[in-house]
């Protein structure tokens, strides 16, 4: 069973209900429903537009082991960063596993964050490097897409498979959520997630 949220019954300027709107390390975040002339499902999206070192917004009731999540995103601004990134098996805002892409770097990376730490996760069948580049242009809205199911992690980039990660680091149930970095101002909307028995 899916689930799509488009934060479009939220009013604008106000945080959507059942979230945990935090942060991983300092700073002050600011999670907000806005209206959006471009949002994919009008009129609302949901806004990240404050500053930490990793922005967090968590779904506070759900609970997935194997299943999937899916955003779209539109990276808006930010000199140090410009990211959007989806959650998965967060135990709380200091341990979940984390895709990411960058408009800055033209990149999609996974990591896990534990204990507040994040580190990247190596991709199946390619030693070392750094996630996949990949062109991530600003001001336009993408898709971003997880699959999991036991240690292994499917990643989807506007419609077209990306790489697969293999990792034992979570093994339970956790929620899903949405995820930034320092400035980034990010917009995202069509928030799909659900699991796959």
């Amino acid at each position: 069973m899916a689930e799509t949220l488009n934060f479009d019954n939220a009013p604008a300027g106000t945080s959507p209900e059942g979230w945990t709107l935090t942060k991983t390390g300092k700073g002050e975040p600011k999670w907000t429903v806005e209206a959006e002339p471009t949002a994919p499902s009008k009129p609302n999206v949901f806004k990240q537009s404050g500053r930490a070192t990793f922005p967090v917004a968590i779904k506070s009731d759900t609970s997935i082991r194997d299943g999937f999540v899916e955003v779209k995103f539109k990276a808006v601004a930010g000199s140090e960063d410009r990211a959007a990134g989806i959650i998965w098996r967060a135990k709380d805002p200091d341990n979940y596993y984390v895709v990411r892409a960058n408009a800055l770097e033209d990149n999609v990376v996974p990591y896990k964050t534990i204990n507040g730490l994040r580190t990247s996760l190596e991709i199946v069948g390619r030693r070392g490097g750094y996630g996949v580049r990949t062109p991530v242009p600003s001001g336009q809205w993408h898709v971003l897409r997880c699959n999991f199911a036991g240690s292994r992690f499917k990643v989807t980039y506007d419609g077209r498979p990306l790489f697969e990660v293999e990792d034992t680091t979570i093994a339970r149930a956790g929620m899903i959520g949405l995820w930034t970095k320092a400035d980034s101002v990010t917009l995202f909307d069509d928030l799909t997630y659900g699991e796959i028995k």
